[in-house]
């Protein structure tokens, strides 16, 4: 982990955690995790090693069946309800429009109708590039700009933490290198924290500052390798001989939490 994140306060910690659902499934198995405050964490691993299950787990959608998760400094700022959650698919109100659908979570959390909630919304909008498009619906839009509409909602409270669950991985290679940038680009800008779920290793490492590897199901931590490269990062870092051997660490790291997932 670099220096600065590595001395950053722990924004939410899971401590032991394990999963095991009601059909028998060991989702995930004495879990240790820590996500320290304005870090971008992404956690690699296969399909199947729990890594969307601690997502949900983290997000208060899901309890654990073993362990806990500590909010260590939610008692002060209020992390643990400043949460804003990117899921796989961009599950937006096909009835509603963009402007309705981004200002859905201050309506669920009782912000009151009128000028400062349309203002959040549409100033969500134009952190995504979408602030021309709130009156269409999602049907109108391309499989990137309803993602990019889905992230709009997720910042819309201002969470403190953002958790995000695969969510370029149906986007085509063009698509989702854009979106990957803008990523950064908005992260930088809001300096929120992020704990970004991917399987690539090409986008976990260029878009992370640490990359926390699971071994396959049940889930946990088989080891973790910080990105030491510096922001912002572009397309010359993405053909850099730094960020191959950067790609190569995680893939053999990947490989022996999938070795070592198979011998358990």
């Amino acid at each position: 982990m670099p220096a600065a994140a590595a001395q950053a306060p722990v924004l939410v910690a899971l401590r032991g955690v394990g999963k095991t659902f009601l059909n028998g499934t060991h989702a995930l198995a004495g879990l240790d995790l820590e996500v320290r405050a304005g870090e971008f964490l992404a956690l690699l691993g296969p399909s199947g090693c729990g890594k969307s299950t601690a997502l949900r787990i983290i997000a208060g959608l899901t309890e654990p069946t073993q362990g806990a998760v500590e909010w260590p400094q939610a008692a002060a700022a209020g992390n643990e309800s400043r949460i804003g959650f990117v899921f796989q698919e961009p599950t937006l109100m096909p009835w509603a429009s963009v402007f309705d659908n981004v200002l859905l979570p201050l309506k669920l959390a009782g912000t009151p109708a009128g000028k400062t909630a349309a203002a959040r919304a549409e100033a969500a909008l134009g952190r995504v590039g979408l602030e021309e498009f709130g009156h269409v619906f999602p049907r109108e839009l391309s499989g990137g700009m309803r993602m990019r509409v889905s992230i709009a909602r997720a910042l819309v409270t201002e969470p403190a933490l953002l958790l995000m669950d695969e969510p370029f991985a149906a986007l085509d290679e063009i698509t989702r290198f854009k979106l990957n940038n803008d990523l950064l680009e908005l992260w930088q800008a809001l300096r929120t924290t992020i704990v970004f779920v991917t399987h690539s290793v090409f986008e976990s490492v260029y878009l992370s500052s640490r990359i926390v590897v699971m071994a396959a199901r049940p889930g946990r931590v088989s080891g973790e390798l910080a990105i030491d490269a510096p922001y912002p990062r572009d397309q010359n870092f993405r053909t850099s001989a730094e960020y191959a051997a950067f790609c190569r660490r995680a893939s053999q790291a990947l490989a022996q939490a999938m070795a070592a997932g198979a011998d358990a």
